[in-house]
């Protein structure tokens, strides 16, 4: 079969395209947020529970969790966290709390949180987690329900 050289180059460059494409996908079809870097923007998960406030994680303390990478700002939060990530983990994959009780993947503002029940969640903005507080049992309740569906999802949305 004798193949011209433009065509050559018509299904090498379709199919980089597809190629990246489902790089694109996989990126964003994961169960935990590392939507543009680490896991919940770089933001140590342990120090919601223990400082009560968002704080920077550190490149010098990572672990990986579910595939993502997790940044701490302590060596004592790292192994907190390796120690019972179910305990500190962000519900939702660290994906907005909101967004999932609506069946959809939104990224987070690390400033927009609450711990409920011992439990961690995060929202997009403060706008909408002050959405988020006036029924925060019933969203839990219905992103609990949609999570399953939603963590399989490829599209987050900004």
């Amino acid at each position: 079969m004798r193949v011209s050289v433009r065509s050559f180059w018509r299904r090498l460059a379709l199919a980089l395209s597809l190629a990246a494409g489902f790089a694109v996908s996989a990126a964003f079809g994961g169960e935990i947020n590392d939507v543009d870097g680490p896991a919940i923007k770089g933001y140590d998960p342990v120090a919601y529970f223990t400082a009560g406030k968002p704080v920077a994680g550190s490149a010098q303390f990572t672990t990986l969790y579910k595939g993502a990478t997790f940044r701490f700002a302590s060596a004592a939060n790292r192994d907190a966290f390796v120690a019972a990530p179910e305990k500190y983990a962000p519900q939702y994959g660290g994906f907005c709390a909101y967004g999932a009780a609506g069946g959809y993947k939104a990224v987070i503002d690390p400033a927009a949180w609450t711990i409920t029940d011992g439990k961690l969640y995060l929202n997009y903005s403060t706008r909408v987690q002050r959405s988020w507080n006036q029924d925060q049992a019933g969203y839990i309740s219905k992103a609990d329900r949609q999570w399953p569906s939603v963590a399989k999802q490829d599209k987050v949305n900004r």
